[in-house]
C-alpha cells in the first residue's frame, strides 16, 4: 500500500479551533484517572476505536499510528503515542510497545497479542473499544442518576447544620434572657445546638481522620475487605454495588474468552483488572481448583458472591463451548438491572429528602417560635 501523506492532516489540525468546554455536565461526565499509572478510559476507547477503525479499512499499523499522533491535541498524549510508534517502527510488536509504557493494563497486552497471533489484531481492537465504552456509559448512567440526590442531600444536611450551629444559638440567647420554662421540643433543640457547638471541632477532626484513613489505607487489604463487607450489607446499595462488579467480571470474561484465552490466564487477568476484595479472593481460589481440574461453575458455586443463576448460564456456557455468548448475556443482564435499579432509587430519594429537609427546618422552626407564641399570650 502506498504511504499516507499526513500533512493535508496537520493542515487540518492547525486550522480547527480549540473549543473551551463549559458545561458543567461534561466536567462532570469527564473520565478522571485517580494516579492509577494508566491513560483515562476515555482516551483507551478513542485510541481502539480509531486504531480499529483505520486498521479494518485496509491501513497498515505505522500509517494508522501516525495518524492517531496527529489527532493527540495534550503534549503528554502526543508524547505517549510519539514514543509506541517509534517502539512498532524499530520492530517491536504494538502489544510490546503498549506494555512497554506502564499506560496500559495486562488484559489489553494479552489480548493484543493474541490478536496479532492470529491475525485478528482489528477485530479485537474493537472488542476491547467496546468494552471500555460499556464501562464509561455504565458509570456515567451511575453518576447521572446519583448525583442529583447527592446534591440535595449535601444541601440539605449543611441547611440544617447551619440553622444548628448559628440560627438556634440566636434564639437560645434571647429566651435566656426572657426567662421562664422552654418547650420540650425547644430545649431539645437547644441541647442539639449546644452540644454541637461544643463538639463541632472535634466533629471536624473525626471526619478529617476519617478521609486521612480512606486515602491512605484504600488500597489496604484489612480495609478492602472490611470496606466491601460492610457495604454489601447496606440495603440496596449492596444489591446495586455487587451487580455493578458482577456485570464487569462477565463482561471482561466475555472478551477474554471471545479471544481464545485459556481459561486460567483469563481469571487470573481478571482478578488483576477488577479491584474489588470478593471478587479478587475468590478467583484466587477458583484458579487453584480449576488446575486441579474442577470447572469454572463448580468453583464459582463456593462463594456466595455469586447467584446460582449466574452459575447455571456459565454451566451451559462450558457445556456447549459457548462461554463468550453466556458471559455476554450475564453482563447485559447486570447491567440493564443496574441502570434500572440507579433510576428508580433516584426518583425515590429526590422527594424524600426534600420531604426530609422540609420536616427538619420545619421542626426547628416550630420550635424556636412556639416560646414566642407563649410569650405573646402571657401579655
Amino acid at each position: 500500500m502506498p504511504a499516507i501523506d499526513i500533512s493535508r492532516y496537520q493542515k487540518k489540525k492547525q486550522a480547527r479551533p480549540v473549543k473551551q468546554n463549559t458545561d458543567v455536565l461534561s466536567f462532570l461526565n469527564k473520565d478522571i484517572s485517580f494516579g492509577n499509572g494508566q491513560i483515562a478510559d476515555k482516551k483507551k476507547e478513542a485510541f481502539y476505536l480509531e486504531l480499529s477503525t483505520l486498521l479494518l479499512s485496509g491501513i497498515d499499523l505505522r500509517s494508522a499510528l501516525d495518524l492517531i499522533l496527529v489527532d493527540q491535541e495534550e503534549k503528554k498524549d502526543k508524547s505517549l503515542f510519539e514514543g509506541i510508534r517509534k517502539q512498532v517502527l524499530s520492530g517491536l510488536a504494538l502489544s510490546e510497545a503498549l506494555k512497554n509504557t506502564g499506560k496500559f493494563s495486562d488484559y489489553e497486552f494479552y489480548s493484543i497479542k493474541i490478536g496479532e497471533e492470529t491475525g485478528q489484531l482489528g477485530l479485537v481492537l474493537t472488542d476491547i473499544a467496546k468494552y471500555y465504552k460499556s464501562k464509561i456509559q455504565q458509570r456515567r448512567k451511575i453518576i447521572s442518576a446519583v448525583s442529583y440526590p447527592v446534591i440535595v442531600l449535601c444541601t440539605s444536611v449543611a441547611a440544617v447544620l447551619f440553622m444548628i450551629k448559628f440560627v438556634v444559638p440566636m434564639f437560645a440567647d434571647v429566651f435566656l434572657r426572657f426567662g421562664g420554662k422552654l418547650p420540650w421540643i425547644t430545649a431539645l433543640i437547644i441541647s442539639i445546638s449546644g452540644w454541637f457547638d461544643r463538639y463541632f471541632l472535634l466533629i471536624v477532626l473525626v471526619f478529617l481522620l476519617l478521609f486521612a484513613l480512606y486515602f491512605f489505607k484504600r488500597k489496604s487489604l484489612w480495609f478492602r475487605k472490611n470496606a466491601a463487607a460492610v457495604l454489601l450489607r447496606i440495603p440496596v446499595v449492596g444489591e446495586l454495588i455487587k451487580k455493578i462488579y458482577l456485570a464487569r467480571f462477565a463482561n471482561t470474561m466475555r472478551l477474554l474468552v471471545s479471544t481464545d484465552t485459556p481459561l486460567l490466564k483469563s481469571i487470573a487477568l481478571v482478578r488483576q483488572m477488577i479491584n474489588y476484595f470478593p471478587i479478587e479472593n475468590s478467583l484466587a481460589a477458583v484458579e487453584l481448583e480449576i488446575l486441579n481440574g474442577a470447572s469454572l461453575h463448580k468453583s464459582l458455586s463456593h462463594f456466595p458472591f455469586y447467584p446460582a443463576k449466574m452459575i447455571q448460564l456459565v454451566k451451559v456456557g462450558e457445556e456447549v463451548n459457548r462461554m463468550d455468548y453466556f458471559f455476554e448475556k450475564i453482563a447485559t443482564q447486570y447491567t440493564e438491572e443496574v441502570e434500572y435499579k440507579t433510576n428508580t432509587l433516584s426518583s425515590l430519594l429526590e422527594p424524600l429528602i426534600i420531604i426530609f429537609l422540609g420536616l427538619v427546618v420545619g421542626v426547628i422552626l416550630i420550635a424556636m417560635y412556639l416560646p414566642m407564641f407563649q410569650m405573646s399570650n402571657n401579655f
